[in-house]
């Protein structure tokens, strides 16, 4: 099996599913050679701009963005109107280097916002609920690969995983690959995510928020790594905010609230719990993100299915949509292998791993040895996710294989496909790239 970059190793994608040489170049040389427009899913009813706001206090709107991480987004929009970026939420977190599309809301009473550049944004109406995280079907992209060294190879590329896809439905012109955390997931610069987040369900909160401050990448700026290794060796939090650059805001939070007091534990969490709340879910997120891309890696190692299920696997079915339902699964014996291959063939169910926590079901057989492996591998069990406040997690499952129909376009290559919400597009891109993954982010 070819084996994937180092980088990528180290946040538990550990192979290729193509055998052919990468095409080589890279993502992103502009904005617009990654584009990205949600497939909105937002189920609420929008009243007019003029609805009474006390009814409807979240105002719904478009952005198309270039060059605009989402978190900083909502931070400028709600500096600009002087609120709290907590009343500004949204349906799916997209990368920066790219033209993005995207649903938002804010809780606002009035019905004009300020102009950011770089910002597109279309008022679409006054809604009783705001746009939440995963009010979104899924995303289409279209990513033109620069500089590709061997042009000529993503034919061969996308033949074979168009053979993945064979063994499940199969379409003309699908292709397949396994349904793994991209590497932006755990930080494209700095792959640490995970790594905090393990520490937080270890219950090293000392740990967790010391790496997060002061582990550096070779990657970063070499102020940067400076300023995070002395703050590393004199621990003294008071002058971090001196040392440690402007853009590093997160890092300067959790330092502030050490520098009143680091005495035990309780003040690392603090500190910690100092940060936006969707990043403290998202440390225990990466966390079991990288447990599951590692299960995805040793299934692929052992050459078991991705389309199809072993016995011992536990199914999800889909939803209304079509949409993998983590709510209603099955674990399958070998009475009903059959049936329910059939039903993954045609789409009704999808093969899962779990994203690990308290409520965590592993199946049995071979799936249930390699997940319960990798826990063991990485130091923790589902009864760790039991935590405080945002950092606890019950766990769910995921589809281990994602498929769609892709189309191939020369001078320059240019891929266009559409994924569900929750999946990574550089997933798919790296398998025609097989480069550093710097040059996909």
């Amino acid at each position: 099996m070819r084996e994937s970059h180092p980088l990528e190793r180290a946040v538990g994608i550990e192979y290729y599913v193509s055998e052919t040489a990468g095409v080589g170049g890279r993502l992103r040389a502009g904005p617009g050679d990654f584009r990205v427009r949600e497939r909105e899913a937002f189920g609420a009813d929008l009243q007019p701009l003029d609805a009474d706001p006390g009814s409807y206090p979240h105002l719904v709107f478009r952005a198309t963005l270039s060059e605009w991480d989402t978190n900083d987004f909502a931070s400028a929009l709600s500096d600009d109107l002087g609120m709290s970026r907590e009343r500004v939420s949204w349906a799916g977190t997209k990368d920066k280097h790219a033209v993005t599309t995207q649903l938002f809301s804010i809780r606002y009473d009035g019905a004009e916002l300020p102009a950011l550049d770089g910002a597109e944004i279309e008022a679409l109406g006054r809604a009783g609920r705001p746009v939440l995280f995963g009010d979104l079907a899924g995303n289409e992209f279209e990513i033109v690969v620069r500089d590709a060294d061997r042009p000529e190879n993503a034919e061969a590329i996308a033949d074979e995983l168009r053979a993945f896809a064979a063994d499940g439905e199969g379409r003309e012109g699908t292709v397949a690959v396994p349904n793994v955390f991209g590497q932006q997931r755990f930080g494209s610069k700095r792959p640490i995510t995970h790594r905090v987040g393990l520490d937080v369900v270890r219950g090293d909160w000392e740990a967790a928020a010391v790496r997060y401050v002061c582990e550096s990448s070779e990657r970063e700026p070499e102020r940067t790594r400076e300023a995070r290794k002395r703050v590393d060796e004199t621990r003294e939090w008071a002058s971090a905010s001196d040392l440690l650059p402007g853009h590093l805001r997160y890092e300067r939070a959790i330092a502030g609230r050490l520098a009143e007091g680091a005495d035990d534990p309780a003040d690392y969490r603090a500190a910690l719990e100092r940060l936006p709340t969707n990043l403290q879910t998202m440390f225990v997120n990466a966390a079991q993100s990288y447990a599951f891309n590692l299960i995805c890696s040793e299934r692929l190692r052992r050459g078991l299915p991705f389309g199809r299920p072993v016995v011992g696997d536990v199914v999800c079915f889909a939803d209304d949509d079509g949409v993998p339902d983590p709510e209603r699964t099955q674990v399958v014996d070998e009475g009903r292998l059959e049936t329910v291959a059939r039903h993954c063939e045609r789409g009704r169910a999808f093969v899962t791993a779990p994203l690990v926590g308290t409520d965590t079901e592993f199946g049995s057989g071979e799936p249930a040895d390699i997940a319960r492996g990798v826990l063991e591998e990485v130091g923790v069990a589902p009864a760790d996710f039991a935590l405080p406040g945002e950092f606890g997690s019950t766990g769910t499952r995921r589809a281990i294989r994602v498929t769609t129909d892709l189309e191939l376009r020369h001078d320059p290559l240019t891929l266009s496909f559409s994924l569900p919400k929750g999946s990574y597009a550089t997933v798919l891109a790296r398998e025609f790239c097989k480069v550093d993954p710097d040059l996909l982010s």
